[in-house]
């Protein structure tokens, strides 16, 4: 049987080539309902299939984006993936995941590879984008939307949290609860200290800490942000002679390690020890005692990433703030802080 061409669904559906191609690619020109109609259903009688590697030859573009993240096998960059997955497809792509596991190395061979690969546009969550990284994103001349962080290296479009506001959030509800003081388990000592999510929800911590006249000092704790090493610091912290009475974890995969040595030390949550998180990860709300955590919109963020790595207008230019998207945070209250269960 001979291959079925564009030609031919251009034949039964009696339009031109050109009008089945912007129905196959939805665009660039906008087409009829009643002609989208028959070039679908041109192509559903004649089985056509489109060639995909014919038409990114042809563009130089393909229908992949490129993702990058640190790490997937982390619930919140697991979730973060699977929201721009979802939103790609509903444009059309396909996306091809990354995972650097904070190495700048590995994040330098992925953009080389995404690029080479003619990827639409590339979505990259940077714990800490070195110059060469930029440099590489700046000879492709590429379309790059920032997620979730800002490194300073470069000044692409960027899409995140209010992660500053939203840490304070959380530290206010937990004083409000009584509690003398709030500790707070922030990240590495190479944990960036700009543009990073982390090093704001620290900062957040600590302005809430100034704004009830309460001292900080000797009251950060170092941790990386998986729940496995947060729960060896969080022994030391919980079985020293100071144990504070609240703590705030920059990540809600570190307070689930928190949590899991308080109950070790058999210290009760809340009652003893009020937890608070950062994320609102799907486990947040089936931890033992279920988290109050800071939620931010991880669909619509995605959905906001996928769309602006899409646009021909990406890299207009335009001041650091217009090429700051900022997704408003918010607390969700559960039983950890020594709120009543919902």
């Amino acid at each position: 049987m001979a291959k079925v061409t564009r030609d031919d669904v251009a034949r039964l559906a009696g339009t031109s080539t050109a009008v089945v191609s912007y129905v196959i690619n939805n665009g660039p020109r906008p087409v009829a309902p009643a002609t989208r109609e028959r070039v679908l259903a041109a192509i559903k009688e004649l089985g056509y299939r489109p060639d995909r590697v014919a038409q990114a030859m042809a563009s130089r573009r393909t229908d992949l984006i490129g993702l990058i993240i640190p790490d997937a096998r982390q619930p919140f960059f697991g979730e973060m993936a699977h929201a721009v997955e979802q939103a790609a497809s509903e444009r059309g792509k396909m996306v091809l995941v990354g995972n650097t596991d904070y190495i700048a190395e590995r994040e330098v061979h992925y953009l080389r590879a995404f690029l080479g690969m003619r990827v639409s546009g590339l979505i990259l969550v940077s714990h800490a984008l070195n110059d060469l990284a930029a440099a590489e994103i700046d000879a492709w001349d590429a379309r790059v939307v920032l997620l979730h962080e800002r490194p300073e290296a470069i000044d692409d479009v960027a899409v995140v949290t209010d992660d500053l506001g939203g840490a304070q959030l959380a530290v206010r509800h937990l004083l409000e609860h009584g509690n003398a003081y709030v500790a707070c388990v922030g990240g590495t000592a190479d944990t960036p200290a700009v543009g990073d999510p982390v090093s704001d929800h620290v900062e957040g911590w600590r302005r809430a800490m100034k704004e009830a006249g309460i001292p900080t000092e000797g009251r950060l704790f170092e941790a990386p942000y998986n729940r496995y090493d947060a729960y060896r610091v969080g022994l030391d912290i919980l079985s020293g002679p100071d144990r504070p009475p609240a703590i705030f974890c920059s990540t809600d995969d570190q307070a689930i390690g928190i949590l899991r040595a308080a109950r070790e030390l058999r210290i009760d949550v809340p009652g003893e020890l009020a937890v608070a998180g950062f994320d609102d990860i799907k486990e947040a709300a089936l931890a033992d005692p279920p988290m109050t955590t800071v939620a931010s919109d991880r669909p619509a963020m995605a959905r906001a990433a996928v769309d602006l790595v899409l646009d021909d207008g990406l890299r207009v230019a335009g001041s650091r703030r217009e090429r700051l998207k900022v997704f408003p945070s918010r607390l969700v209250v559960r039983h950890s802080c020594g709120c009543a269960q919902p």
